[in-house]
């Protein structure tokens, strides 16, 4: 698959997890937050939760489930990210969390399955901030 192909599933998973995550009772806050560190897909309220929720999106699971690709690398940059947000917002006080929202496609416009992992990951000091 080609990137340009890659980038174009990406955004349509992020547009059905976003949705997902509605009819799940989340509240979503902003979407794509960039910053120099990084950016994260969807960041939303769940009750008095910010979630910091990364978006995964294949066209099967041959390869291994999507989660699997929110390796330690991609963590810490998560959390680098996240802690730029909280930063930004003075919003240390707030609870928050590391979701991963997994999305397989059957087609471009077809569903084979959605996932929500909540606390995929913890921010425990262990990335050296």
């Amino acid at each position: 698959m080609k990137m340009r192909d890659n980038k174009r599933l990406g955004g349509i998973g992020e547009k059905v997890a976003i949705e997902y995550l509605k009819k799940q009772g989340y509240h979503i806050i902003e979407t794509n937050f960039k910053c120099k560190q990084g950016e994260i897909d969807i960041i939303a309220a769940d009750d008095d939760i910010i979630v910091f929720i990364e978006v995964k999106t294949r066209s099967s699971d041959v390869y291994g489930q999507p989660s699997e690709a929110v390796n330690y690398y991609k963590q810490r940059k998560i959390v680098q990210v996240a802690l730029t947000y909280l930063a930004k917002r003075n919003l240390f006080n707030w609870m928050s969390r590391f979701d991963v929202v997994e999305v397989i496609m059957e087609q471009t416009d077809k569903i084979a399955n959605i996932n929500l992992i909540k606390n995929a990951f913890e921010y425990s000091g262990k990335y050296g901030y």
